[in-house]
């Protein structure tokens, strides 16, 4: 019988740093700017990218040392993926966090980076940085792509 993959056989907790880091599908969706109300809690993404963010390629143009340069950049951890309630659906790491299987384009399933974006999951052509905008027209810029695509795939 064919031993499990690491995703289904271990906790986010017992994965090592590079299963971690494998978990990431390099969608870019949480590199995405939200919005949240602040009398309901609810969090909307919009299409300006963290300034790191990379449009072309929905990749972070300094990742090793993102920290560094925005700090408000949120390093994912097995508590920030518990208990942040904006991970987009086909995050893998939501959906490990969920007992759910990761989709036919994760890199992890299909072998191939490039599935993320032909499955038209990632940000990849859809950025605006937010170099490019004012913070107080954001709201301009609110999609609810981030949390529909995939839908059905």
């Amino acid at each position: 019988m064919a031993e499990l993959p690491f995703w289904k056989a271990k906790s986010l907790e017992e994965m090592t740093p590079g299963e971690w880091e494998s978990l990431c599908d390099g969608c870019g969706l949480c590199c995405l700017n939200k919005l949240e109300d602040w009398d309901t809690g609810d969090v909307v993404f919009t299409c300006v990218g963290c300034r790191l963010l990379d449009g072309d390629t929905g990749r972070c143009k300094s990742y090793e040392n993102r920290k560094e340069i925005v700090e408000d950049c949120i390093q994912l951890t097995p508590e920030e993926v518990r208990s942040i309630k904006w991970l987009p659906p086909t995050c893998g790491y939501r959906l490990v966090r969920d007992g759910e299987d990761l989709k036919w384009w994760h890199p992890l399933v299909s072998g191939d980076p490039e599935t993320v974006h032909e499955a038209g999951i990632s940000v990849r052509g859809r950025t605006v940085n937010e170099e490019a905008v004012e913070i107080e027209d954001y709201e301009d810029y609110v999609v609810d792509w981030p949390l529909t695509a995939g839908n059905g795939q």
